[in-house]
């Protein structure tokens, strides 16, 4: 009789089912994820919400958009000319920036021939916003347009005019009036004044 080779064949058998049950238990647990393996594998894949957005996860790709500038003020000339001012801000540095657009409605080119300063540090200036000016009322002062050293004017210069129809931005840069001085008007050629209020920026 072979008892002892039975013996081990059937230990053998019995180790190979014993193997292979803990096999299938252990992949059947794991088999297809947990619930909290697919709850990481989503988080993984899902983009951030608006709330983490907001916190600043997700935002390296650009920044926010700023909504567009609205019209503070509007000055209509004689023969189609429109002027509008769409900021004006205060920076720490002493400055106030005004930012606007001037549409060309007169049927032909225009030059902004009125629009350059009388002054003869900005008289090369040409054809400019080098005559704009802030005039604080309460305060009776006048603010002209800054300029370099070499008598360039911190200002917009309307290089070949501008065409019928067009609409062209322009920007210029005056002294800052105290902080306590708000509303001013803004003044250029023979446009109507007009009034805006000054924002503080950073």
């Amino acid at each position: 009789m072979n008892l002892p080779h039975s013996r081990a064949g059937r230990r053998a058998l019995t180790a190979v089912a014993i193997t292979t049950g803990l096999i299938l238990a252990v992949s059947g647990c794991g088999g297809g994820g947990s619930g909290d393996d697919d709850a990481k594998q989503q988080s993984k894949s899902s983009p951030p919400s608006s709330s983490q957005q907001s916190e600043g996860e997700g935002t390296d790709s650009a920044p926010p958009q700023q909504p567009a500038n609205e019209v503070l003020a509007e000055s209509k000339g004689e023969g189609g000319l429109s002027l509008a001012i769409t900021s004006a801000v205060r920076d720490q540095s002493g400055y106030v920036t005004v930012q606007g657009t001037v549409t060309n409605g007169t049927g032909k080119s225009w030059v902004a021939a009125e629009w350059r300063s009388d002054e003869n540090e900005l008289v090369k200036n040409g054809a400019s916003i080098a005559g704009a000016s802030l005039v604080d009322k309460a305060g009776r002062k006048k603010y002209l347009v800054l300029r370099d050293t070499e008598g360039r004017c911190l200002c917009t210069r309307f290089t070949g005019g501008i065409m019928s129809g067009d609409t062209t931005e322009w920007f210029a840069q005056f002294p800052s009036p105290p902080e306590g001085t708000t509303k001013v008007d803004f003044q250029v050629g023979s446009m109507p004044p007009a009034a805006i209020e000054i924002s503080e920026g950073e």
